[in-house]
């Protein structure tokens, strides 16, 4: 059966690859942008939106009701000490990771539920289960997107519809340059928050290359009962063996450590 698929974000990066690798297996794919007319991108349909307007969150309504599967990839890349974080920054940042997302799902999910087959997946973070100093927004924004999905499947998994959670690592994207920071010029944390930026970056730029993510998201729209998480990248398999088996404190130690942060 022809399935339809939406994927956010998918002008670059992982949501790019998530639209061509659905599109080979042969998916009606619709991708979204903030400039739809400037993509290009064989059998994808680009579609306007700007997840931070919940005017253009909602004009998809009448597409999201017949989508059987959405890929909720759009998001923005946010650091800054907490201290510093301007409060729009941080309304800002749920906007675009949280409450639009949210909202394109209870768009979509009706129809999901009436047809008795749907998908849909929020990318995440690896943050999410691995805190970050100077991230916090963004952890807190992305564990939000995964305790919605992780709660609401028992909701319509009787259904045949069901929500799932990718959560990449170290993904080289480009996103390093399009991350957002701030922070204070005379910021106490200011030279700990330049050392994490870096090696962030450096993380980023020998990370896994965003196809091996779009695949983890296709294995979670085509697995018959897909698993509340599915995680990729930096190690995932082992980091998070360690995680059950560490102590708490040694794994908060090794991811600071991995970010040059001696905590």
């Amino acid at each position: 059966m022809s399935r339809t698929a939406l994927v956010t974000g998918s002008s670059s990066g992982i949501g790019r690859a998530t639209a061509e690798l659905l599109v080979a297996r042969g998916y009606r794919v619709l991708g979204t942008s903030r400039d739809p007319g400037a993509q290009r991108l064989g059998g994808v349909e680009f579609l306007p939106l700007d997840l931070s307007d919940p005017a253009s969150v909602e004009a998809l309504a009448p597409v999201l009701g017949t989508v059987d599967v959405l890929v909720n990839n759009a998001g923005e890349s946010q650091s800054a000490p907490l201290e510093d974080l301007p409060g729009d920054m941080l309304r800002r940042l749920f906007e675009v990771n949280v409450f639009g997302p949210v909202r394109l799902a209870q768009l979509a999910l009706p129809g999901m539920r009436a047809r008795g087959h749907g998908r849909v997946v929020m990318v995440g973070s690896m943050v999410a289960s691995f805190p970050l100093a100077y991230r916090s927004a963004y952890v807190a924004s992305k564990a939000a997107i995964k305790g919605f999905a992780s709660a609401a499947r028992h909701e319509f998994s009787p259904f045949g519809v069901w929500l799932t959670t990718v959560e990449p690592g170290a993904i080289a994207t480009g996103i390093s340059g399009r991350r957002t920071s701030f922070v204070a010029p005379d910021s106490p944390h200011r030279r700990d928050f330049e050392t994490m930026l870096g090696a962030l970056d450096r993380n980023e730029r020998a990370g896994t290359p965003p196809e091996r993510v779009a695949a983890t998201i296709v294995k979670a729209v085509e697995d018959r009962r897909p698993r509340a998480r599915y995680a990729v990248g930096s190690g995932a398999p082992a980091v998070f063996a360690l995680r059950r088996l560490a102590p708490a404190a040694f794994v908060e130690r090794a991811t600071q450590r991995r970010h040059d942060l001696r905590r």
